[in-house]
């Protein structure tokens, strides 16, 4: 693995939602990228969604996988031995626990990879824009389980959201993004 541009200490990385009951099909490839990934970053914190009893996902939407204590949600990637994992109920990755962590190793910009693009992905990045922490997109890391558009949708409207130049297509951080 190539060394992303910009580690600095001052840089960590977010790992969303990487757990066995997000992979599918059009995300198989996402636990190996991030596993490597981390070894370029001297911060690495990862989510774990748990959809808890009378969460706003099982009230609105019907959906009950990812239930607290099941094989589903385990990390289906091995995290450094030096990662923050951390649970959260919501899809937005900024908590508490996620702002503490920032704070404590100084950081002033996050890199973020993960599934799924257009969801948790999207709303942890414009979280982290709103409160003055530079987000960075890995395109090249992130997926989406439902289906190769709702990846796209997403890159379209976090380049929207948190600038282009925050969205790397590679890992060089230089080249655009084309409409994929």
């Amino acid at each position: 693995m190539q060394d992303v541009p910009g580690t600095q200490a001052n840089i960590g990385l977010l790992i969303i939602d990487v757990q066995k009951g997000f992979v599918s099909p059009t995300t198989t490839h996402i636990p190996a990228i991030v596993e490597e990934l981390q070894e370029a970053y001297a911060h690495v914190a990862a989510s774990r969604f748990i959809n808890r009893p009378d969460s706003p996902h099982q009230r609105f939407l019907g959906w009950k996988r990812l239930l607290p204590d099941t094989e589903e949600t385990e990390l289906a990637f091995t995290p450094s031995s030096q990662a923050f994992v951390f649970e959260k109920p919501q899809y937005s990755a900024v908590s508490y626990d996620l702002l503490r962590w920032v704070h404590l190793n100084r950081l002033s910009e996050v890199h973020l990879c993960g599934i799924d693009t257009e969801v948790c992905v999207l709303t942890s990045a414009t979280a982290l824009f709103e409160i003055s922490i530079k987000p960075v997109v890995l395109a090249w890391a992130c997926a989406s389980g439902g289906d190769r558009e709702g990846h796209t949708a997403g890159l379209i409207a976090l380049r929207r959201l948190i600038g282009r130049d925050n969205v790397w297509a590679d890992a060089t951080g230089k080249s655009q993004l084309s409409t994929e």
